[in-house]
């Protein structure tokens, strides 16, 4: 990339940051002037600093002033120290009781998910899905007719156990192996495999945290309720044929219309082997090959750096061999300040025509073969892995060289595939911040490749390269352990949390995971997230907000049809999920859904359960953590999800409130 187009992209970065900042702004200026108008309509005081933190809440998630759990941390700080303001805000005590602040995180939801993230990694462990991967084949064959429901079917099955996002994550390996064996388009297997994820997490009360949670809600509004209203929880299957029906409906949804729906992007596999030149030629349009050469004594390159020569000659080094020192070509031992001795081999990652230029320039001497890096650089050690940057990843906006990813994770960056399209070497990808879903190639040793499928900052997209299977012999412990914990939550009258976490710590035990593994599997991102939101539904519920936000509510649609009304809760549900976390919008509808039900009539129980079900109809743009996964690897752009997610969001609704009404 030239200076002048590196400096018109610097320009337009600067103008887009500039542009989203005077948004904020303005919305800021907004949000505050509805919130000082509602406020000034609410009853009391303490209604009117709920709806004020609401409003609030709504904003810093919707704009993400910060990330969604130190948001919700504020708040529930916020919360907290109302307690010591409460004579100058016109509170006779705090908005919560300080001493049950932190509850959330010894909640039942909060434990729950816990345990249901340490038990997928578990099931993880044992290699079960290269199994999954073919056995799909197997039965699938290569038409896409076919593999699509295997695949789909499989994703709602493990979703409906699991945090869908972790087992999109599991499968986005399977899916790309398969692409690669049946000539499949990535981007015609991927989509339906999240969509269909997604829905599974309706299929049990444990496949996503709004129905985790919704139980432990139910008891909060419980609270105020009068006992002739109050609600009974739910079961572990109470959603099951609602949530079947949802992922049958997908999968038709995909198997009728895909040929309309799904795009056939840039990116798609072909019949190349993953990893291979063939492949990255054909897959990302970049023509790598590796070579090595010998810099001669009194070569100009003596005595530079790797920072100095790799972008200004689109460049990669992997491994280099001075004259009388080790070879240095795995993790820890590269990086972009080793220089360059005399008489030294190098391992060089490039185009052809990149490598003339390099060559030409210092007086190098290219080498037939590898000579001195037959071993380390062969394809039994080394090679090109595909990589994803999952949502919660803490490399998220961050870049290569601001975590040295070169030295610390044995990735040497290659390419960075981001909305459709491909950079590589040369147009400074290792200065750009990491984003949720961006594919990176990174040429690695496998050992440096096998240590980071434990890391949870990443996603290996690779999966035929050589290394060990992770606990094949602990699939038996894996599954007694699994089934006991739902034995426990069927047929025992014990907690929910009680039962997932015998099920975790028996994995534990066994040796299936690892105590530190089992600690890494969880997203503590997840559970900040929604232990500290459950003071603010425990606040809007007890202070009358929700009683009263129902009541200005109904005051529009109160003449409507129950159906109608649940409808638009239904609606209103799908909205805040599409701008806010699916938990964030569970804790604040729950209590108004409720209220609005008592209201009209109907059952709370139902419109709790309406608000907990559509908070998964996130499909319309990619902000899902699912939808945010396979874009990059997918190579889908915001039209691709709002063309088949705009369908998928109508039938989850009509879907979802006919089998309701059906069962319930």
């Amino acid at each position: 990339m030239s200076k002048i187009a590196r400096l018109l992209r610097a320009r337009l970065k600067k103008a887009r940051l500039k542009k989203l900042r005077s948004t904020k702004w303005i919305a800021g200026i907004i949000f505050v002037a509805f919130g000082w108008y509602v406020t000034g309509l609410a009853p009391s005081a303490e209604i009117a600093w709920v709806t004020g933190l609401l409003i609030f809440t709504i904003y810093l998630f919707i704009f993400e002033i910060v990330t969604v759990d130190e948001a919700a941390i504020t708040i529930m700080v916020l919360l907290g120290l109302s307690s010591v303001m409460a004579s100058p805000m016109g509170l006779e005590k705090g908005l919560v009781d300080t001493q049950h602040l932190f509850d959330g995180f010894a909640s039942n939801a909060v434990v729950s998910i816990i345990a249901i993230m340490m038990i997928g990694a578990g099931l993880d462990k044992t290699g079960m899905m290269s199994k999954v991967a073919g056995y799909i084949l197997k039965v699938g064959g290569t038409a896409e007719g076919r593999i699509i429901p295997i695949v789909s079917g499989t994703a709602g099955i493990i979703s409906s156990f699991m945090q869908n996002v972790g087992a999109a994550a599991l499968l986005l390996p399977v899916v790309s192996r398969i692409s690669a064996r049946s000539g499949l388009p990535m981007s015609r297997l991927l989509m339906p495999m999240g969509f269909t994820a997604i829905l599974g997490g309706t299929i049990t009360m444990v496949g996503s945290s709004p129905l985790i949670l919704l139980n432990d809600l139910m008891l909060t509004s419980n609270m105020a309720l009068p006992p002739d209203q109050q609600m009974q929880t739910w079961g572990l299957f109470s959603v099951t044929p609602i949530g079947l029906a949802l992922v049958a409906t997908g999968i038709l949804y995909f198997v009728v219309a895909g040929k309309y729906v799904l795009p056939s992007t840039s990116t798609e596999s072909k019949t190349a082997i993953p990893g291979s030149a063939r492949y990255l030629e054909e897959v990302y349009g970049v023509d790598y090959l590796l070579f090595e050469v010998s810099v001669p004594e009194d070569s100009p390159l003596v005595g530079q750096v790797l920072d100095d020569i790799e972008t200004a000659y689109k460049i990669r080094i992997i491994a280099i061999k001075a004259a009388g020192a080790g070879m240095r070509a795995s993790r820890g031992d590269l990086s972009r300040d080793l220089d360059i001795g005399p008489n030294s081999s190098l391992g060089v990652l490039c185009s052809p025509a990149h490598l003339k230029d390099f060559v030409d320039a210092y007086g190098l001497t290219i080498r037939k073969g590898l000579r001195v890096f037959s071993e380390a650089l062969a394809s039994t050690q080394a090679g090109i892995a595909e990589i994803v940057i999952p949502p919660g990843s803490s490399l998220i906006g961050k870049s290569a060289r601001d975590v040295w990813m070169r030295k610390a994770y044995g990735l040497a960056m290659v390419a960075l595939h981001r909305d459709g399209e491909t950079l590589v070497e040369g147009e400074n990808i290792r200065d750009m911040a990491f984003a949720t879903g961006d594919t990176i190639l990174a040429f690695t040793p496998w050992r440096s490749l096998a240590h980071l499928e434990r890391d949870r900052n990443f996603v290996i997209v690779t999966s035929e390269y050589p290394h060990e299977e992770t606990r094949p012999n602990k699939v038996g412990w894996a599954s007694f352990f699994f089934g006991l914990a739902l034995f426990m939550v069927l047929f025992t009258d014990l907690r929910l949390s009680i039962a997932l976490m015998t099920g975790a710590i028996g994995m534990v035990i066994s040796g299936v995971l690892k105590i530190e593994e089992a600690y890494e599997a969880v997203s503590w991102s997840t559970v900040f997230l929604l232990a500290s939101l459950i003071p603010l539904g425990l606040a809007v519920e007890t202070s009358g907000t929700a009683k009263w936000i129902a009541e200005q509510t109904l005051l529009v649609v109160g003449g409507m049809p129950i159906w109608v009304i649940q409808a638009a809760v239904a609606v209103l549900a799908t909205f805040f999920t599409l701008v806010m976390s699916n938990v964030g919008a569970t804790v604040l509808l729950v209590p108004l859904a409720v209220n609005i039900a008592i209201g009209a009539g109907a059952s709370p129980a139902l419109f709790a359960l309406t608000v907990a079900l559509a908070t998964s109809n996130s499909f319309l743009i990619p902000t899902h953590q699912v939808n945010a996964l396979i874009k990059g690897p997918g190579g889908y752009k915001v039209p691709d999800f709002m063309r088949a997610g705009g369908f998928m969001s109508i039938l989850f609704i009509v879907v979802m409130l006919v089998m309701m009404n059906l069962a319930f």
